[in-house]
């Protein structure tokens, strides 16, 4: 199989990046529509993707009948995690008769949208606006080199996308049946946070255009689980925004939301009390030292401030604050220091409000509009919407 060998650095890492299901897809439809209209079996195409890398793509799993052809291209995602990795991406290109220009729809394994707001309109194949041009392209390529002005019909189908759609977003934004065929640039580039912060944004949309306006975040799993199993709300609807709980505003913000509810564990929500809104551990920690300077101004003395200074985990501290008589006061003056930062991103268009957990110690904080937003969000009045 060929591969892309281009690398972006990644931390300390060198990863390689690779090629896009519509990358995929656009260099099956050129192998399958050049044999049809030349009479030609490409062992490989190059494709220029929009980031204006070239890609050479190796053609598998030839099939043809009157008038249609099929191949396959196999999904190379690089040195990135992607479900699609190794996925063969079929384009079966056949003749339209008595037609012009080319048609483009999807087949077995891949989605079709049922929701409003995303790339393409509902009852459509999820077959995003940058695939459909550059596979287009493809195909009129090919008919150019073989002089061919009808028209071709292309369906592009993944057969192994029913299964893999069970591990992506698309479930919950309304894509049934099989995954999308994605890619702004044709690149997979590796762990990319714009590609994470677009997905995160897609699925807000996916809610705000079904007439949400107030918006449960959490996280990750457990705050998602808390706000069910405790708080009593319905998580259906509930956004996971994992470590981007500041680009989470700024989209709220662009979308027209009226308020998020962020429902965090502790030690990520002490994090975010300090201003970190990327909360991951190669942007920044300070945990340690938000905690002491809070237990500090609680009434802990020198000696908890140093034992602070040098715990191993948030929750290792929660029992010393409660010896020594301040775990309120501590609680609450990082619910206070949350609140302004959570205000100061949003800005004056966005209510946001949050509770904070531990899974031993339950609910530890909220700020102070919470309680009336958890209220909005449980009620069946329809204020949600």
């Amino acid at each position: 199989m060929a591969r892309l060998e281009q690398y972006v650095g990644v931390g300390q890492r060198q990863m390689r990046c690779g090629y896009t299901t519509g990358t995929c897809a656009a260099a099956a439809t050129r192998g399958a529509a050049t044999l049809l209209l030349s009479g030609v079996c490409l062992p490989a195409v190059t494709v220029r993707t929009p980031a204006g890398v070239d890609v050479v793509a190796d053609l598998e799993e030839w099939s043809r009948g009157a008038g249609w052809v099929q191949c396959a291209v196999r999904k190379d995602a690089g040195d990135d995690p992607d479900v699609t990795d190794g996925a063969l991406v079929y384009a079966c290109v056949s003749l339209a008769e008595g037609k012009r220009g080319i048609r483009i729809d999807g087949g077995p394994g891949v989605g079709r949208v049922t929701r409003t707001g995303l790339d393409q309109p509902v009852g459509a194949a999820a077959i995003n606006h940058v695939p459909r041009q550059m596979i287009r392209e493809q195909a009129l390529t090919a008919c150019a080199e073989a002089g061919y002005a009808g028209g071709l019909d292309v369906v592009v189908s993944i057969p192994a996308g029913v299964e893999l759609a069970a591990r992506t977003f698309n479930p919950r934004l309304g894509i049934e049946g099989g995954i999308s065929v994605l890619g702004t640039s044709g690149i997979v580039r590796p762990m990319s946070e714009d590609a994470l912060v677009a997905s995160l944004e897609l699925e807000m949309r996916v809610q705000r255009e079904a007439g949400w306006r107030d918006l449960l975040v959490a996280p990750g799993n457990y705050g998602r689980d808390f706000a069910a199993d405790t708080l009593g709300l319905d998580v259906g609807p509930c956004i996971q925004c994992s470590n981007y709980l500041g680009a989470t505003i700024d989209a709220a913000v662009r979308l027209g939301f009226r308020s998020l509810l962020f429902v965090g564990a502790f030690g990520k929500m002490v994090k975010v009390a300090a201003g970190i809104m990327n909360t991951h551990s190669r942007v920044a920690d300070g945990r340690r030292e938000t905690l002491a300077a809070h237990a500090a101004m609680a009434g802990a003395d020198r000696d908890l401030v140093a034992k602070i200074m040098g715990s191993a985990t948030t929750d290792e501290v929660l029992p010393w604050l409660g010896e020594a008589g301040i775990l309120r006061e501590t609680m609450g003056s990082l619910a206070a220091a949350l609140e302004r930062q959570l205000s100061h991103r949003a800005g004056s268009g966005l209510e946001v409000q949050a509770v904070f957990f531990s899974p031993a110690w339950g609910e530890l904080g909220r700020t102070s509009g919470a309680g009336e937003l958890l209220d909005r969000l449980r009620g069946d009045e329809g204020t949600q919407r």
